[in-house]
């Protein structure tokens, strides 16, 4: 009779740890207040920043020549022209021109991972110096968008490159998986 009885309590104590423990659990705090514009946009390009330099400091250097057929672009090809299109749009606020070749910067010049990485790293650190030099009131101006006959805000624009650095990141993850390997945010 003494076991079933201590069952049973131990039974009942079990099922009511959760619920107790829920009780005290203390209500969600409020939200964080929204950012300024020039925090948002930071955020979303500092973010894939982030992912591609991860990538280039990672991918084994004796691959950074591999592409999956024979017309696409080499890993090393997709992080030139990652960092090469920053400087597009960073040109298209006033910002340095890299040369003729902005979109695609020639391999020749960046042959060691090293090179790489710091041109891929500087690339997005001047992408951040320029939104944050454009300020909230500057990213509500407004531009010809370079690609249509159509005005944009300047924070649209940043949305645009942050976005294609992003879809090049996921071309990346591709050439990872390729090779049998998993990109750094997967390794989690």
């Amino acid at each position: 009779m003494k076991y079933r009885t201590a069952l049973a309590l131990f039974i009942l104590l079990l099922g009511a740890g959760p619920a107790l423990a829920q009780a005290k659990k203390a209500p969600p705090s409020p939200p964080k207040p929204a950012g300024t514009a020039v925090d948002e946009v930071l955020e979303s390009w500092n973010e894939i920043g982030r992912k591609v330099v991860a990538m280039a400091e990672d991918f084994p250097e004796a691959k950074l020549d591999y592409k999956p057929q024979a017309d696409a672009r080499t890993f090393r090809g997709v992080l030139l022209h990652i960092a090469g299109s920053n400087y597009f749009f960073i040109h298209s606020f006033g910002g340095p021109k890299i040369g003729d070749d902005e979109n695609d910067p020639k391999p020749e010049k960046y042959k060691t991972r090293a090179q790489i990485v710091a041109f891929v790293k500087k690339s997005f650190a001047d992408g951040a110096a320029a939104i944050r030099q454009q300020g909230v009131a500057g990213l509500q101006k407004e531009m010809k968008d370079p690609f249509a006959n159509k005005m944009i805000h300047a924070q649209h624009w940043w949305y645009v490159a942050a976005s294609h650095g992003a879809e090049h990141y996921g071309n990346l993850a591709t050439y990872y998986r390729a090779n049998g390997l998993a990109p750094p945010e997967s390794r989690r």
